[in-house]
Formats: C-alpha cells, sequence, structure tokens
C-alpha cells in the first residue's frame, strides 16, 4: 500500500495542479543592485560547507521520492546530477524500502551513483523508531526527520495523533551516530518551534515554506471528500517569511526550500541568511524529461545564482549574505506583525 502510495504522488506531482496558489514571499525581497559591483563574474565561488560536507554550491535537491521500483530511476538521475554538479541530495522517506527489503534497492541507489555527495536520509517522525534501520540501509551523512501534519490531516490514511513529536526527536538526536536534521514538508517552520528543535538538539532546519508544492493539494486528488485539501490548499507560512524567523532565530544552518524556482529565488534566500537552498519539483520535473534536461535546469540554476551575486557584489556566498536587500508588501507585513521589523537587519531597508 506504501508502495503504491509513492507511484500515485509521484504521478500527481508530474501531472497535476499541485502548487500553492500563494506566493512564497520571495517576490517580496528584492536585492539592490550594485553599478560598481567590483567583482569578476568569472571567479565568484558558490562553495560551502554543510553537516560536515563540502559542496561545490549551496544548493539540495530535497527529498522527493523512493519505495517504488519506478522511483529507482529517478532516484539514480537525481544522484548522478548531483554528483555531477557537486550539490546534495535527500532521500523520500525510507519507511518502504525498510519494511520491504525488495524496495530498499530504490534508495541504495543515490548513494551508488553519487559517493561523495552530501546524501540527506528520510523518515518520518511518527516512525522514528525506525531512524536506525534507515541509518544501516546506506551510508548517510544526515538523516532528516520530516514533519508534516498538514499533509497527515488531509491524508485518507494520515496519522493524526501528533503527541510527543518532540520528546522522539531529542531521543534520537542524542542517540544518532549521524547529524539529525528536521525539515518541514511544505508549510514552513516558525521561529518558535526551530527554537525549541535546536535545544532538542537538531543540527540543521529546511523550512520547506509555502509557496511550492502543496500536500494538501495532492493529498486532495487522493481523497473521495476533496473539499478538506481544497480548504487548506494554501496552508502555511509563505517560504520568504519562515526563513526570515528561523534564521533570526537558531544558530544551527538553515535550508530554505518551498518554491525556490530559480536562482535569483536562491540568492533571496541566502540573501536573507540561508545556508543552502532546496528544490524539488522543477528537478523532478525536469527528470523526467531526461538528464541532459536536468543537468541544462541545475547549470543554468546555478549560473542565475552567480549573475545575482555579480549584480550585489558578491564574491561569494559571505558576501551575499551581506548584500543589501528591501523586503516589501505582505512580507514585511507579516514579519512585522511577528516582531522581526529590523531585527539582524542593519544594512537593510524596509519599505
Amino acid at each position: 500500500m506504501i508502495s503504491d502510495r509513492k507511484l500515485e504522488h509521484l504521478r500527481l506531482c508530474l501531472h497535476s495542479d499541485v502548487e500553492y496558489h500563494k506566493k512564497t514571499g520571495l517576490e517580496d525581497v528584492e536585492l539592490v543592485h550594485r553599478a560598481l559591483p567590483e567583482v569578476d563574474l568569472g571567479d565568484i565561488d558558490l562553495s560551502c560547507s554543510l553537516l560536515g560536507k563540502e559542496m561545490d554550491a549551496p544548493l539540495i535537491i530535497t527529498a522527493i521520492t523512493g519505495g517504488h521500483p519506478e522511483s529507482q530511476d529517478v532516484n539514480r538521475k537525481l544522484a548522478r546530477a548531483a554528483a555531477h554538479h557537486g550539490i546534495g541530495m535527500g532521500l523520500g522517506s525510507q519507511r518502504a524500502g525498510i519494511e520491504n527489503p525488495e524496495l530498499a534497492a530504490t534508495y541504495t541507489v543515490a548513494r551508488e551513483e553519487a559517493p561523495e555527495a552530501l546524501l540527506l536520509g528520510n523518515i518520518g517522525t511518527a516512525q522514528l523508531d525506525l531512524a536506525p534501520a534507515a541509518m544501516d540501509m546506506m551510508a548517510l551523512d544526515a538523516l532528516a526527520v520530516h514533519l508534516n501534519p498538514l499533509q497527515e490531516a488531509i491524508q485518507p490514511e494520515g496519522d493524526l495523533d501528533a503527541r510527543g513529536y518532540l520528546d522522539r526527536i531529542r531521543e534520537t538526536a542524542q542517540s544518532l551516530e549521524v547529524p539529525l536534521m528536521v525539515k518541514e514538508t511544505g508549510a514552513g517552520i516558525r521561529s518558535e518551534e526551530a527554537h525549541l528543535l535546536e535545544q532538542a538538539g537538531v543540527a540543521a532546519l529546511d523550512v520547506a515554506g509555502a509557496g511550492g508544492t502543496s500536500w494538501a493539494a495532492v493529498e486532495a486528488y487522493r481523497s473521495q471528500e476533496k473539499g478538506m485539501g481544497e480548504l487548506f490548499w494554501d496552508w502555511g507560512i509563505p517560504t520568504a517569511a519562515c526563513t526570515v524567523e528561523v534564521v533570526n532565530t537558531v544558530t544551527i544552518p538553515v535550508i530554505s526550500s518551498g518554491g525556490i524556482r530559480s536562482g535569483l529565488d536562491a540568492a533571496k534566500a541566502l540573501a536573507l541568511g540561508a545556508s543552502a537552498v532546496g528544490i524539488a519539483l522543477p528537478a523532478l520535473k525536469a527528470c523526467y524529461q531526461g538528464e541532459e534536461t536536468l543537468d541544462s535546469y541545475l547549470e543554468r540554476f546555478l549560473q542565475e545564482l552567480k549573475v545575482a551575486m555579480f549584480l550585489v557584489g558578491a564574491s561569494n556566498l559571505e558576501d551575499l549574505r551581506k548584500a543589501d536587500l528591501v523586503i516589501r508588501g505582505y512580507t514585511r507585513e507579516w514579519l512585522s506583525q511577528r516582531g522581526y521589523e529590523t531585527q539582524h537587519y542593519a544594512r537593510r531597508s524596509w519599505l
């Protein structure tokens, strides 16, 4: 049943309208142009270190799939692309491969194809007892625990008891031999939970804000009663807002994902303070068009990021995080009401 659900999710994401109708908030963020950038575009350095792994660029193909025979070829192609571009990759929930060892190859193919890449495992909070088995499946650089209360609430077979999740995460972080990362699945993380998760020993956070794939939308297609999914289609914290909230709350690395569609989006998220950005749906769609299309998409994405950095005079990621920016509109209003009007933005303008 889980394997069939994985395939259903893949096909719905590929062929149906599953994206948020509301935006990420990154359209409210503008990097301030420098007419004298004093930077050589050809010398711009995208390299970074994340969770103890050196990367050629601050980009992760975040958790997409695994657990169905069709997903093996998807993970193979995604892993090859990650290896080629020196970026990271996340696996879909490993539960299916743990409960059915015949499906383990749909996950392990990623490490086979990308032996040196940052590879993130994945397990649900409700299945944290399976964390050791997820680690035994292959060599992982970190294990991501995904939070998906919105999806569970809409999903026909959803787990609706979310009690004790923080304690389970704390226990797993203390016992795990690799870093434990926590990621949302598209509805965002607010500052209060980010603080609690850092205190629990989590090594990194992926905010996965609203603006990309809506899992309420995905589950609406699967449910006989579509009304609930349609009602909560746009539920969540926009990506730009939760990136600012979390970056200004924790000291651990923050990955900004959720509707990141271009290198310019990435530059904005990194300028807001993220350590890296994540993409999923665009990589999945490019993957199904072929490895050449996927490589071209990633190459263009990284070139767009470099151009944005050039235009603000940033020769590396540290410079980009110091770039002047303006935040306006709905995102400014959100942050103002949440108490983030001026915090940590002494050099930046708020209109």
